[in-house]
């Protein structure tokens, strides 16, 4: 099933009941005076955050949500019943636009955190409102007014403790698989990822952590090229990024590796520069000349640059990476 990570819909709060029009019939009142009673109001629509929630799937198959209408008034001063408010479950992470001006309405990032998008109508007021002494028997009563419409638009980032960057066959969806009991596709071609795969990395006697394999960049991403927007959205809000390195390659390439997702990066979004980060020197299994993984260690090192070497196909070195990356998110200390 497709990752669904952008949607348009419309919401339209729920129209306002009628007032009534209506008069006392009493036995021994032959001109009794009005009585028709309110109209409820209509229901509100709301959005709420879910921690449930991992995609916006729903949305490929409903794009409009209405509340319900208030009930009409009824005689003897009866109101009508107010509608019920319509609440729309979403992932935490979820960025509300309106779709028309593009207007960030919300950034729903806590679960449970709701926002008001579409507004109820007002009843209508029965007739019984309108008397006066000059008019006390009103054959009139005020509409319902219509609820708040409005078409919207919804993207989701995913939040995510650690997000798994690097160009296409680095290996991070192996390494996914290493970190934690997530099972992502895996081959031996590019964008095998074309969607974020979570999985939870779990220490023994630690909290736990969310790990998102991002979809592989390439160079130009920033502006759209490859999978684009779709990949640099979703690791704004990661709390550090590993940077997966081919470490088989020749140590030029490597080096040239790093250098584009800084630029596609800082491109995108310069505050992810100063995210907290580790170079992962993956495929070491591969590596033949051991000055090589030293080479590239002091080059990094060099730069203020944390380096741990892996072999995420092997398991090498992933104990001591999961370990890393726990420490490090357990001192709180997020760019």
């Amino acid at each position: 099933m497709a990752f669904i990570d952008e949607a348009k819909f419309f919401v339209k709060g729920g129209d306002g009941g009628k007032g009534c029009v209506s008069f006392r019939r009493e036995k021994f009142v032959p001109k009794g005076g009005p009585d028709g009673g309110d109209g409820g109001d209509g229901g509100n629509v709301i959005i709420e955050a879910s921690k449930k929630l991992s995609s916006l799937i729903d949305f490929r198959y409903r794009s409009h949500f209405l509340a319900e209408r208030g009930a009409h008034g009824q005689g003897k001063n009866k109101h009508g019943r107010n509608g019920k408010n319509l609440v729309i479950s979403v992932p935490t992470g979820s960025l509300i636009k309106d779709s028309e001006t593009g207007e960030v309405i919300a950034d729903l990032v806590a679960d449970g955190q709701k926002i008001l998008v579409a507004q109820g109508g007002k009843g209508g007021r029965g007739n019984t409102h309108f008397a006066s002494s000059t008019n006390r028997t009103p054959r009139f009563a005020g509409k319902g007014i219509p609820g708040e419409e409005r078409w919207l638009r919804i993207e989701l980032k995913i939040l995510a403790d650690v997000g798994l960057i690097g160009l296409p066959n680095a290996g991070k969806s192996t390494l996914l698989s290493k970190l934690s009991a997530a099972q992502p596709k895996i081959a031996s071609y590019p964008f095998t990822t074309l969607e974020p795969h979570l999985g939870v990395l779990q220490l023994k006697h630690h909290a736990p952590h969310i790990v998102a394999d991002i979809p592989g960049l390439i160079e130009g991403a920033h502006i759209g090229a490859g999978l684009g927007h779709k990949f640099l959205k979703h690791i704004e809000r990661t709390r550090m990024l590993l940077h997966i390195l081919d470490a088989s390659k020749p140590i030029s390439e490597v080096i040239a590796e790093q250098q584009t997702i800084e630029q596609e990066l800082s491109k995108f979004n310069k505050k992810l520069l100063g995210r907290r980060k580790l170079i992962v020197l993956n495929k070491i299994d591969l590596v033949e000349d051991e000055k090589q993984l030293e080479k590239l260690t002091s080059i990094f090192a060099k730069k203020n640059i944390s380096v741990l070497a892996i072999s995420a196909l092997t398991g090498s070195g992933i104990d001591a990476l999961k370990q890393y990356v726990t420490e490090k998110l357990e001192e709180g200390l997020d760019a």
